[in-house]
């Protein structure tokens, strides 16, 4: 990683932002594995080239970034967040709880309607390896809501249905309103059978993207 951009991301992790933040040279160095010479010699040219501003009283060195230095660290966030978070998931099949086709079967009528496809009748579970949770690689995918209904007394909820491609079968990520699941499990459901389609079993890698978006 470029010296500059580490140290402007170690001075804003240390708080120095909207203000100045004490610190010695010795503590930089170490927080950057470098020497207090190298730690200096960049100050000065950072400070040089308007990314940061710095007082010195003794062996203190106050810092604060600059509106330069802020808008370095904002480019590189928006660069890295489109780079990473774009809609795709790296997981790992994983077996279920052995409710989903029950519920696949319920909601077939609506699943066809809202999403275009028949399903087969059950789930394919992924755990999320990349990136933390499927919430994040879905943040601006905008998803299809399928509506819940009343059965024999019984509510089930909405569903929001995010459509994706598994390797190179059409899909959704499915979640619904009373999930069970924590976030990094990604419930998939597919016109086929994605474990006899794709050759998969519990532990396989897989790959799975987004389809549209914001």
């Amino acid at each position: 990683m470029n010296e500059k951009i580490e140290l402007l991301i170690e001075l804003a992790e240390l708080g120095a932002i909207g203000r100045k933040r004490e610190v010695t040279l010795r503590e930089l160095a170490s927080r950057l594995n470098t020497s207090p010479q190298s730690i200096l010699r960049l100050l000065r040219e950072m400070e040089r080239e308007g990314l940061i501003s710095r007082e010195t009283s003794g062996r203190k060195t106050r810092l604060g970034l600059t509106e330069k230095g802020l808008e370095i660290l904002e480019e590189l966030h928006e660069r890295l967040e489109k780079a990473l978070y774009c809609g795709l998931i790296i997981g790992e099949v994983v077996s279920g709880l052995g409710e989903g086709s029950y519920y696949v079967r319920l909601y077939r009528d609506r699943i066809r309607e809202y999403l275009g496809f028949d399903p087969f009748p059950g789930t394919l579970n992924v755990k999320v390896l990349f990136p933390r949770t499927i919430f994040d690689a879905l943040i601006d995918v905008r998803p299809i809501l399928i509506p819940g209904f009343v059965r024999d007394g019984r509510t089930f909820g909405d569903v929001k249905a995010y459509p994706v491609r598994i390797e190179d079968v059409e899909g959704a990520i499915v979640v619904p309103s009373r999930s069970v699941h924590p976030p990094k499990i990604a419930e998939i459901i597919a016109p086929v059978n994605l474990r006899e389609t794709l050759n998969l079993r519990d532990g396989s890698r897989i790959r799975i993207k987004a389809v549209g978006g914001r």
